[in-house]
């Protein structure tokens, strides 16, 4: 899943712009299904990870080291075009 990824950033923020901790991440680019519109010097797409939402749905370390690892999963699957109806059908919504 990782070695397709190309121009992309991983960032680790504290919470989403609007301070809501319901977020645990953010895909923000364009899917490869989109790439006919990415073009060269594109800037890289991100994928954010938010500390504070998914410290809170945390109970101790080893659920945390889950959540952040399902958030990682769903997020690099947006690059890859999959959207949140087929990911939850898949179990990583």
């Amino acid at each position: 899943m990782v070695e397709g990824l190309e121009n992309v950033v991983f960032v680790v923020e504290d919470r989403p712009e609007d301070g809501s901790l319901d977020v645990l991440g953010l895909y923000e680019g364009f899917a490869l299904t989109e790439r006919d519109r990415y073009g060269m010097g594109e800037m890289p797409d991100r994928i954010i990870i938010y500390r504070e939402p998914l410290l809170a749905v945390a109970d101790d370390e080893e659920e945390l080291r889950d959540e952040v690892h399902i958030t990682l999963v769903h997020e690099i699957a947006h690059f890859y075009g999959i959207d949140d109806d087929r990911l939850h059908e898949l179990g990583w919504a």
